[in-house]
């Protein structure tokens, strides 16, 4: 372990209220069950805790990146020669405001914000419903379907800017867009309100049950997978585009483009992230080399080697 890692390892271990583990196997923690190992792994129960990793690692020279439940995450079969930070405890807590409005933190998972609203008969995220990961993730990558995001519903959200502390967004002062958000990279979500609208429950479920059984149809749910690979382009879709090149099903190692959605590739039990990767590039320069279009990446690349 390089001496900038080790230095961090024991400023951080028994000095914040936080779990500090090396050399944790990603693969464990992402939805591909595809990964080598972070260097450092920290889970940090409070802001205080947060703050002071983020601190550490930035004085160290040590780089990281925060993971929530790596729903949209290919590692590296190498793993990652930083620290993965993953929010819990403080950072998971989700309430109902009086006034139609749910507040939760980022590592509370997706699902459960948008259970907790059904159960408030509070109407506006049904787009959400199905779509795994925490509501950090969701929010970092404008998550929903091709026309509805949850963006959209956000009142206001509270961030940290290393060295610099809290920062407060109203929501209209961020620019949501298919998959991407103006957000920096550099800041990590803490939390979020939501503004919902009452409704009734039933009408809640019943759109969330069709929209669930219309993702369990047309996707290949049971098959460890990142979702989407690409972003759809303009007026087209990319699995489709993937499909007209003859590659549903294609194969490289363990993991397949899936015939059931061409824009997912799965892992059929040992796939490698090399493995993988290979199928991306294949998909994306059929497509281009076919219908001139260019694929834009809806995966995060961590490791890799930069």
């Amino acid at each position: 372990m390089p001496l900038s890692l080790f230095n961090a390892y024991m400023s951080l271990s028994g000095a914040v209220d936080a779990s500090v583990e090396r050399d944790v196997p990603l693969a464990r923690h992402t939805s591909y069950r595809i990964g080598g190992p972070a260097a450092l792994f920290v889970r940090p129960r409070d802001y205080e805790a947060l703050a002071r990793t983020v601190s550490v690692l930035g004085d160290e020279g040590v780089r990281w990146v925060i993971l929530g439940k790596g729903s949209n995450v290919l590692v590296d079969d190498a793993g990652y020669d930083g620290c993965v930070i993953t929010l819990d405890d403080e950072f998971s807590q989700v309430r109902i405001g009086e006034d139609n409005t749910l507040t939760a933190g980022a590592g509370a998972l997706l699902s459960r914000v948008v259970n907790e609203a059904l159960r408030a008969g509070l109407s506006g995220l049904e787009p959400c419903v199905g779509i795994p990961g925490t509501l950090g993730g969701a929010l970092a990558m404008d998550a929903g379907t091709r026309r509805e995001w949850i963006g959209r519903r956000v009142r206001d959200l509270v961030v940290l800017r290393p060295g610099e502390g809290l920062h407060r967004y109203d929501g209209d002062e961020v620019s949501w867009g298919y998959r991407s958000t103006s957000i920096p990279t550099s800041e990590i979500i803490l939390e979020a309100t939501l503004a919902l609208m009452p409704a009734e429950k039933d009408a809640i479920a019943a759109d969330m049950d069709a929209r669930l059984r219309r993702r369990r149809k047309a996707q290949p749910l049971s098959q460890p997978s990142c979702g989407s690979v690409f972003r759809n382009p303009p007026d087209g879709s990319a699995g489709q585009l993937i499909a007209s090149c003859g590659l549903s099903g294609a194969e490289c190692g363990d993991a397949q483009i899936s015939p059931v959605h061409a824009n997912f590739i799965v892992n059929r039990g040992r796939a490698t992230a090399a493995d993988v990767l290979a199928l991306i590039t294949r998909a994306h320069d059929a497509v281009l080399e076919r219908h001139g279009v260019d694929l834009s990446c809806e995966v995060k690349f961590l490791g890799f080697g930069g």
